[in-house]
């Protein structure tokens, strides 16, 4: 029999769960136990403050890599729209809205394994355009990136790099063959190096097993990831996940708790797939979640900002 209360209470003393706890918890029965659990932690670590970020699609379509989950690979027949930059102006609007919305963090996202020179010029352009038109913290997610770009985003006033993980290092490999999981921790410790806050998480429901989901979460942890972004799998017709079956309730709410046990101090953010679970989404809150990305997001329908707003206050939570 698991005791969950003592091993909450080993977290609360700033002490790390093993591998085997956090896989002992994954099978408790008292599920709903494991749930307020992993609500206390973050309350006792992180309070009730909520954490928002948003994003634009900043380059689209026509990525050389091949991973399997995603509608902008070049490999895969799918709808999404391609474009080679977004246009300045609107990325300011989007910028400037968000600000006013009370959203701390605004994000341009490229498609694509790195950028090239000409397009990283034009993006710095953009970041430095919003940061004297707008007051929101700023952070970019290129692809794997070297050092000197990773510096001249940080020069730009990027704050935060995002590059995720996306699983577990043993199941990376059966879902893209085009980079690795060690290019991806080496542009997460280069954009430390450099002083740059990392968010970095994954994609839940890809057929993974619970145990991928520990391992990612202690891959994470051993980071030092501060912002840990829960994806949860939109099948999109055209790729190779488009048939997968998704996760059960239990599936996603265990998951969370889970990251919340192994990262007790790190933002639990929903992320892409958020509408998918939108039914879960108080249970979500409850079981250690105190981040979101709001508005549109990359391919899919985003949130409504306000809305958001309303519920994670409903939810107990403070936003300012």
């Amino acid at each position: 029999m698991i005791d969950i209360e003592s091993i909450k209470q080993k977290v609360l003393n700033g002490l790390s769960i093993s591998l085997q706890e956090a896989k002992d918890l994954s099978l408790v029965s008292n599920k709903e136990d494991l749930y307020k659990a992993a609500g206390e932690i973050r309350d006792h670590f992180s309070g009730r403050q909520f954490d928002m970020c948003s994003i634009i699609n900043a380059k689209s379509g026509l990525c050389s890599e091949d991973c399997k989950w995603c509608s902008q690979s070049s490999f895969y027949h799918t709808k999404v729209e391609s474009y080679e930059l977004v246009d300045e102006q609107k990325a300011v609007q989007q910028a400037c809205l968000n600000a006013n919305q009370g959203v701390q963090k605004y994000s341009l996202v490229t498609s694509g394994k790195a950028l090239s020179e000409a397009n990283l010029n034009q993006l710095l352009s953009i970041y430095r355009q919003i940061k004297v038109k707008a007051k929101i913290g700023l952070c970019a997610s290129m692809g794997l990136l070297d050092k000197e770009a990773l510096k001249k985003l940080k020069d730009a006033g990027v704050e935060h790099y995002h590059c995720n993980l996306e699983t577990s290092r043993s199941y990376f490999p059966a879902l893209c063959s085009t980079h690795t999981y060690n290019q991806k921790i080496q542009t997460i410790r280069w954009a430390q190096e450099l002083g740059m806050k990392v968010c970095s998480g994954g994609i839940i429901g890809m057929d993974e097993t619970m145990n991928d989901r520990i391992e990612l979460a202690f891959e994470l942890n051993k980071l030092g990831i501060d912002s840990i972004p829960v994806n949860i799998l939109n099948p999109v017709a055209g790729t190779p996940l488009e048939g997968t079956s998704p996760l059960s309730d239990e599936e996603v709410l265990t998951s969370f708790a889970l990251f919340r046990f192994i990262n007790p101090k790190a933002k639990i953010r929903f992320a892409g797939g958020r509408m998918q679970i939108k039914h879960l989404q108080q249970k979500a809150l409850a079981a250690g979640v105190n981040a979101a990305l709001v508005g549109d997001l990359l391919t899919t329908i985003g949130s409504n900002i306000e809305e958001d707003k309303q519920a994670f206050i409903r939810a107990g939570f403070d936003i300012n």
